[in-house]
């Protein structure tokens, strides 16, 4: 049976966490892109790169950290949610603490990724542009995509 699961913003030591959580969603959904980088750049590629950028925020249950969320000004960076936790709303509400701090929110996900394309979709976002993959370190075509909460008001 699932627990309680608690939001907080992040620090800088819960970056380890964070790096598993993102390493665990992303190999689950992308497997044939997972090696891509070991754990320890992906630790500090958290710790150096998205942590002095971004608001991170974390779902935890029973103590252990089992979702993400980095943002920043009109721009969702990483959102990733243990595979075992997803479809138990943990997502949705990261997404909330993000759409509550900003108007707009804009973020990249790959095309072929799915289950993230019905969940942005579900949540309002809309496909504004897509690419071939060329600028993106994993050369995978990835779309792009736009929430306005202003489209949102009843």
């Amino acid at each position: 049976m699932a627990g309680t699961i608690s939001l907080r913003k992040l620090d800088l030591a819960d970056m380890p966490a964070a790096a598993g959580v993102h390493r665990a969603a992303f190999d689950e959904r992308l497997p044939t892109l997972s090696g891509l980088h070991s754990s320890e750049e992906d630790v500090g590629f958290w710790s150096a790169v998205v942590f002095k950028d971004c608001q991170i925020w974390g779902a935890e249950e029973g103590g252990r950290l089992v979702g993400v969320i980095a943002f920043l000004e009109d721009w969702i960076d990483q959102l990733y949610v243990l595979p075992e936790a997803q479809g138990r709303g943990i997502g949705t509400r990261l997404l909330e603490v993000a759409k509550a701090a900003y108007p707009a929110l804009s973020l990249w996900t790959f095309q072929r990724n799915a289950a993230a394309r019905r969940f942005y979709e579900k949540h309002g976002f809309l496909v504004v542009d897509e690419s071939d993959g060329a600028g993106n370190e994993e050369k995978e075509p990835d779309v792009l995509y736009k929430w306005e909460a202003r489209l949102h008001r009843l």
